[in-house]
């Protein structure tokens, strides 16, 4: 009794401070009219629903993912994604505290898993490359970032996906705001009678903020998501047609707005899904990237012998910016395109790059800062100055170039053990739920790999969040199989 009156006596106390302290921050905004004394408000209900329901406020984060903004500040001299990217860092501070006061909340099984491995292994080299970057400050950045990524994504989700309905939670929360964001963008788009150089001024919604940050960031996004939601179709089969149609006008909303985005890359990428979808039910998902990379080192072996990559190289008269999406697809074959003969312009550069330092690489966030002397002036082209500091435009070479061959190397083996451990864990299954989600979450992972072999998003917030999120979802997948597995003969006996 003694307890219950003293919780309750806390109780009172600390709704009148919360209340005391909300009306605070109001008044303090009233004075000041500055917003982020008002976002302290929003703060602070963050901080008392994470000691109070911690998971609650996990939901809340996923639903920030797509529907927050990197914002530029402070003269363009900082920037930062609102408001996801606090309340990742009040979790990882959440999940330090925790796992510092108890370390095996993490359970023994997680640890085993080879996906979990190699990407603790990622990180470890990650700490060697920072130490011997050329850019430590920089790096040192991107070391931090990417803890608070993996602690949000990769780790956390442990302890919230343990239900069927929190896959579908999930899916809804995350839906809603890329839906809303994608109706937002192509009714801007539309005022522009959708033309092809216009969707970044749909995009951009001020000169210091977007809903995305760029059409490239866009695209994938929408490419990653498309695949659960085909599969989540699936499982409405027999279902009430008040849910079945409107998962299906949205899914048939995806494809223009894919297409409108104009990223080639979006567009291979929900090729080489499908294609991951029909290896891995014919089991032969284990050939597919060994195929990718041989197909890839030959093809760099016959550019490298004799220089025969400098026959590549663009022509001013014919390369440049298009007009509209066909004419941009056919320069792509010819090689008159401004885009991507930029990309070739950076991967010679980087290639060139990794001689100099193939173990530890220049360090992470650091190509921008040493690639131009590396470069072949014939490949440079009107958009060489590179105002915007966009790397390689391809994640293995970033890898290569600012971590090392190891880095590499683990992501390459990372992909393959992914798509096996996904062929595996889709066949362990009996239970079509959790067999279409396993596709679902292979093929969201497999649209942000090719995406990623264009660019390099998996730092950005939320294309990172979701590629962390479909290693973890997998992982659990894996477990959650076996242990039914197990389950299925001695229910047979009972």
């Amino acid at each position: 009794m003694l307890q219950g009156l003293v919780y309750d006596n806390f109780s009172k106390w600390f709704l009148r401070a919360s209340i005391f302290i909300l009306f605070a921050f109001i008044a303090l905004f009233a004075l000041t009219g500055d917003y982020f004394v008002f976002a302290g408000a929003f703060v602070y209900v963050f901080l008392v629903l994470m000691g109070l329901n911690w998971k609650t406020a996990y939901w809340i984060l996923l639903f920030c993912i797509p529907a927050s903004v990197q914002i530029s500040f402070a003269g363009d001299t900082l920037s930062a994604c609102l408001p996801d990217e606090p309340m990742m860092w009040l979790f990882f501070l959440l999940f330090v505290f925790v796992w510092a006061k108890n370390p095996s909340i993490i359970p023994q099984w997680w640890w085993r898993n080879p996906l979990v491995l190699i990407v603790v292994l990622q990180f470890l080299w990650l700490i060697v490359a920072v130490i011997f970057s050329l850019e430590f400050f920089f790096s040192v950045k991107f070391l931090i970032a990417k803890a608070w990524y993996l602690v949000c994504f990769f780790i956390l989700p442990l302890f919230i996906f343990t239900e069927k309905k929190d896959y579908k939670g999930a899916l809804i929360l995350m839906l809603i705001p890329i839906l809303v964001t994608s109706i937002i963008i192509l009714v801007r788009h539309s005022m522009h009678n959708f033309d092809f150089r216009a969707v970044e001024n749909a995009i951009k919604v001020t000169s210091n903020w977007g809903l995305y940050y760029n059409h490239v960031d866009y695209s994938t996004v929408l490419s990653m998501f498309f695949p659960p939601l085909c599969f989540a179709y699936t499982l409405t089969k027999g279902k009430s047609i008040l849910l079945r149609a409107p998962l299906f006008i949205i899914i048939l909303f995806f494809l223009p707005a894919i297409y409108l985005t104009y990223a080639r890359a979006a567009m291979i990428a929900l090729v080489f899904a499908g294609f991951i979808y029909v290896a891995i039910r014919i089991r032969l998902v284990n050939y597919v990237m060994p195929v990718f990379y041989g197909i890839f080192i030959i093809l760099i072996a016959y550019m490298v012998k004799d220089n025969k990559y400098i026959d590549f190289r663009p022509d001013y008269q014919h390369t440049y910016m298009h007009k509209n999406f066909v004419d941009h697809m056919i320069a792509t074959f010819k090689g008159q395109d401004m885009s991507s003969m930029e990309r070739v312009y950076r991967w010679v550069a980087g290639a060139r790059m990794s001689v100099d330092r193939p173990i530890t690489g220049y360090g992470p966030h650091s190509f921008y800062f040493y690639y131009k002397p590396y470069a072949v002036s014939s490949f440079r082209t009107y958009v060489s100055r590179n105002l915007e500091h966009s790397t390689t435009h391809n994640y293995f070479l970033l890898m290569l170039v600012e971590q090392g061959w190891p880095s590499m190397i683990l992501y390459g083996i990372l992909v393959m053990v992914f798509f096996a451990m996904a062929q595996k864990t889709y066949h362990r299954f009996k239970d079509k739920f959790y067999k279409q989600c396993t596709m679902g979450i292979t093929l969201m992972f497999a649209a942000g790999f090719i995406n990623n072999f264009f660019s390099e998003l998996l730092e950005t917030h939320k294309v990172g969040s979701l590629f962390y999120l479909s290693l973890a979802l997998l992982v659990i997948l894996d477990k959650k199989s076996k242990d039914m597995e197990k389950e299925q003969p001695q229910a047979i006996l009972a």
